[in-house]
């Protein structure tokens, strides 16, 4: 008996480390690497202790079924995943902004080191996207997802997550809204840029003793700077309202499909 309660202890306790672990894993500034890694699992592991307890005396998946509690291990991962890539779904769209006006700016060569992903990016990506994180902190955003992960217990205890259908409908709407916050944050940008390219254009027909090259630089960067106000602030205006719409969306997205 007391062997049998052990491992229901220990199957409810590793059903919720996949779930909270995924959000850990995923979302904005919990899954931040610069954070050491020990720091963000004991943040898991001391998340999933106090969830555990409310289910420890249902029965959870057999841990002696190996197959059968893997599988439920896997749908568990990938529910609390999908709370977090939904909202770095937009931060990737507000780096695809950066990237925009960084290429039409001729500032593209302006690198920085992400530690998100290991990678150089533009300068304005970088700037767009601590933006949009503050933004994100400030909302209490990260509150909001453990909070909405905590939830889904309430209608899916331990061992009750699946392969909801809901979840790729979801995925794919918050790709289509990432992309389209990026364009929309970066119109103001790509507009003035290439009005400021046909006027050089003009420019240089009219006065061909004029670099256009050398000065198209100098203007270019002038614009892009002039334009990052009406960008910032029009992201500043959309991304919390997004931000909490893609939050709500894949809580629905669970419930749905569940």
């Amino acid at each position: 008996m007391l062997e049998t309660l052990l491992l229901n202890q220990f199957g409810a306790f590793v059903l919720v480390l996949a779930r909270v672990g995924g959000l850990v894993a995923t979302a904005p500034l919990l899954s931040t690497k610069a954070a050491p890694m020990h720091v963000r699992a004991l943040f898991a592991v001391a998340l999933a202790l106090m969830v555990t307890p409310l289910f420890s005396t249902a029965p959870p998946v057999s841990v002696t079924d190996t197959t059968a509690f893997a599988w439920h291990v896997a749908s568990e991962t990938l529910l609390g995943s999908l709370l977090g890539l939904g909202v770095t779904i937009l931060l990737s769209g507000i780096q695809l902004t950066g990237q925009i006006v960084s290429q039409l700016g001729g500032t593209a060569i302006s690198e920085s080191f992400d530690p998100t992903t290991e990678n150089s990016v533009p300068v304005y990506s970088q700037l767009f996207y601590f933006l949009t994180l503050s933004l994100f902190v400030l909302l209490d955003g990260h509150e909001m997802l453990v909070e909405a992960v905590l939830e889904t217990y309430a209608w899916l205890p331990p061992g009750r997550a699946g392969w909801g259908t809901t979840y790729s409908d979801a995925a794919m709407t918050l790709l289509s809204q990432s992309f389209l916050l990026g364009i929309r944050a970066a119109a103001p940008a790509m507009t003035a840029l290439l009005l400021a390219t046909l006027v050089l254009g003009l420019v240089g027909r009219t006065l061909p003793q004029i670099n256009v090259i050398a000065v198209g630089f100098s203007v270019n960067a002038l614009t892009t700077l002039g334009c990052l106000v009406v960008s910032v602030g029009a992201i500043a205006l959309t991304f919390p309202q997004r931000a909490v719409d893609a939050i709500t969306l894949i809580r629905e997205a669970i419930a749905a499909g569940n």
